[in-house]
């Protein structure tokens, strides 16, 4: 007659009760990792009915007509009209991983989150992507990248759903669709796919000065990352962590790449969005393959819980704001191992639904306006794409913590719900499921007091400052960095045709410093204008962890080309080689024509110096038979005694200022290409062991940065590439 109250397992079903046999969706029993794949030997149709034939369609006789009754035709036609699901709206762009996070156990101070426990180890499931273009854009385009994690925690899935930018475009999430319509191709022609070169875009931004701050990361080297190995992550938001006694502090998320972070430039970019369009992807890929498995700390900023939710002055509630890692230095919680590539990229990638509200218990959000608009546009999002309010069971996405959820039925249900009773309370199934508390790991949300007030809409008067924050990162870069901002901006408006466009973008920099407003002035051939905000009356202080500058990094996963000839020393070749491999680089042999895949993995023809991170020259091979601009454009050139496109390579390597070397008769190459044989960053020498050593110290800094001197207009800055502090 009473609830029932004690907890205890779902009743067992009646006897007369059947579910159908425990079978994969191909018909294979088991749980082993081979489970979900094809089974059996024949070709079946989706019942599992073998079929003689699939090339010829069911007609009444050689010449048809074709019958309506033909099942496999129709089941074949239908599946593959529907094989495609609605791409995301934003981050169609996009490349997952397998892997596993191992927790070092100093989290479990700040959070009871199980996961965070010492020596916790939680399968994850991490997805990179870019915002702006369709699923076929290209991977080196000028954006914002996202950094998904998926944690299947024994306590339930946590998302941590972040970007490759600490801060965020707008600071309400009503505001999130007019960016984004902003910055997507324009409606009327669909152009320009997955980039932010245009007029709509940067209207929006100028107009809506809260944008600033993103905009100059997006500008800056962060935008074009070398890889997805060498990219820093961010949960942009702040949240809250719960400990076992109830305490609360609140925190920012940071992914912290091993490898460290690394762009690209702006002309290697450009190359390889031509040459390769998937070069990210295929990094991450082939370096999982080849066991250079990507690893990154995951860490945490933490701030006091106090009742104005700010740290030193700074809203944590803005997510245009970040704090510098100089007043809350960032904590390492434990350690990411990306170990598994994908066994089918449509059911893996385009399926896996990420979400901020899948929190577990020891992690809460805060009130940050645009947090509260994730947390129901990302669930919208996924019943849009994924067919219905069942995606949770697509394989990718589920738990793999018990679920007694009580929902029904809705397309594409896969679970057998026994029982009569989804419904709280019942006494049919006696009581089943019942409520947990705090011990039994529920998530409880914390009980934060909300003070009186008035509905309105409104933001808080500190998130009018637009522009001491963007000041705080641009005093923070480096000469080469500001060099690259000021010709990233000078790029982007070029490419406007309305002048209202940039000569409002030229007042916002104006608000951000003077030397970066009068520098892109000039490339536009605009006048610089006087700002209209009053600069701080005290410089930023000085944040030099913002600069991806200044530390040296594993080389691990790099690749090296060595570039050889008939005539090179094979045995200095395959000492070379097995050195690169003890440095844990990725050695490519590049030769006037292809050969034994084992010693010669590139030719002239099929190399380009984008997709290597530092070369070296085994002496001075001449052309190649296909040396020849009727087959190859490239090999058009004067010169006589080095292939056309071999010069080019050597050129392009040293204009992206990256480490090369060589032995023997390089330097005669290097001086017939036009290389200063004294310049910074070459290596030359009579033991190429020794070459490659000097080649792979050059390469812990990513690129020889004295290469790239800054012009005389920034003054009182040292020249060349040396950073202002470092990290």
């Amino acid at each position: 007659m009473e609830e029932p109250v004690e907890p205890r397992e779902p009743l067992p079903p009646k006897p007369d009760r059947s579910a159908p046999a425990p079978l994969s969706a191909t018909g294979r029993s088991g749980a082993g990792k081979d489970a979900r794949t094809q089974n059996g030997a024949y070709l079946t149709t989706a019942q599992g009915t073998r079929l003689p034939d699939s090339d010829h369609s069911l007609k009444a006789g050689p010449r048809g007509p074709v019958l309506l009754q033909d099942h496999h035709l129709r089941e074949k036609i239908t599946h593959f009209d529907h094989e495609r699901i609605p791409e995301r709206v934003v981050h169609a762009r996009g490349a997952a991983a397998h892997g596993v996070f191992e927790s070092y156990g100093s989290g479990a101070r700040i959070s009871r989150a199980a996961f965070l426990a010492d020596g916790a180890r939680t399968p994850v499931f991490v997805r990179f992507s870019t915002v702006l273009g369709s699923r076929g854009s290209a991977d080196t385009v000028r954006d914002t990248r996202g950094f998904a994690t998926k944690f299947y925690t024994d306590e339930g899935v946590f998302d941590l759903v972040g970007n490759n930018i600490p801060v965020f475009f707008v600071q309400d999430a009503i505001k999130f669709p007019d960016v984004v319509h902003a910055a997507k191709p324009h409606p009327d022609r669909e152009i320009p796919q997955a980039q932010s070169a245009h007029d709509t875009f940067w209207d929006f931004v100028s107009l809506h000065t809260e944008a600033t701050h993103h905009t100059l990361w997006n500008m800056s080297d962060r935008g074009i990352p070398r890889s997805y190995r060498t990219m820093e992550g961010f949960g942009v938001h702040t949240f809250r962590l719960v400990d076992a006694e109830g305490g609360t502090c609140l925190v920012k998320w940071h992914w912290k790449p091993k490898l460290g972070v690394h762009s690209l430039t702006w002309d290697e970019a450009q190359l390889i969005g031509g040459l390769d369009p998937d070069y990210h992807r295929r990094d991450l890929y082939d370096a999982i393959e080849a066991g250079a498995f990507p690893q990154w700390e995951l860490g945490v900023q933490v701030m006091p819980d106090t009742p104005e939710q700010t740290f030193e002055g700074i809203d944590l509630l803005d997510p245009t704001k970040l704090v510098p890692e100089e007043l809350a230095p960032v904590q390492a919680l434990g350690l990411l191992t990306l170990n598994g590539n994908p066994t089918n990229f449509f059911a893996e990638v385009e399926q896996v639904a990420f979400h901020p509200g899948h929190l577990v218990p020891g992690i809460d959000i805060t009130d940050d306006p645009l947090l509260s608009g994730r947390l129901f546009s990302y669930l919208d999002t996924q019943i849009t794409r994924l067919g219905g309010p069942n995606f949770a069971q697509i394989p990718i996405n589920r738990t793999h913590a018990p679920v007694n959820d009580m929902l029904r039925d809705g397309f594409h249900q896969d679970a057998v719900h026994s029982g009569v009773a989804p419904y709280q309370p019942n006494s049919l199934d006696g009581g089943c499921p019942f409520f947990a508390g705090a011990d039994d790991h529920a998530f409880v949300e914390h009980p934060l007091p909300v003070a009186e007030s008035a509905k309105v809409r409104q933001a808080p008067a500190d998130f009018d400052d637009h522009f001491s924050q963007p000041r705080l990162f641009w005093a923070a870069m480096t000469p080469v960095e500001r060099e690259h901002i000021i010709a990233a901006y000078t790029f982007e408006l070029g490419k406007c045709y309305e002048p209202a466009v940039k000569e409002r973008t030229l007042r916002v920099l104006a608000n951000i410093d003077p030397l970066l407003c009068t520098q892109v002035a000039q490339g536009l051939g605009l006048p610089a204008p006087e700002p209209d905000e009053p600069s701080a009356d005290t410089p930023p202080p000085a944040s030099p962890a913002l600069s991806q500058l200044g530390r040296r990094w594993p080389v691990t996963g790099r690749t090296l080309g060595i570039l050889t000839g008939p005539d090179s020393d094979l045995a200095a070749v395959d000492a070379v080689r097995a050195a690169a491999r003890d440095a844990g680089l990725v050695p490519l042999v590049v030769a006037p024509r292809g050969g034994d895949p084992a010693t010669v993995q590139r030719s002239f023809a099929t190399a380009r110096s984008v997709e290597f991170d530092a070369v070296v020259l085994a002496g001075s091979p001449g052309p190649a038979a296909d040396a020849d601009p009727a087959r190859d454009a490239r090999a058009a050139g004067p010169h006589a005694t080095l292939d056309p496109r071999l010069v080019l390579l050597l050129a392009e390597t040293w204009r992206h200022a990256k480490a090369i070397g060589g032995w023997d008769t390089a330097p005669d190459a290097f001086a017939a290409a036009g290389l200063p044989l004294d310049g910074p960053g070459i290596v030359l020498g009579t033991d190429p062991v020794e070459v490659l050593r000097q080649v792979v110290e050059l390469l812990a800094e990513h690129r020889v940065w004295k290469r790239f001197p800054a012009r005389s207009a920034i003054e009182g800055e040292p020249t060349g590439g040396e950073p202002t502090g470092g990290e």
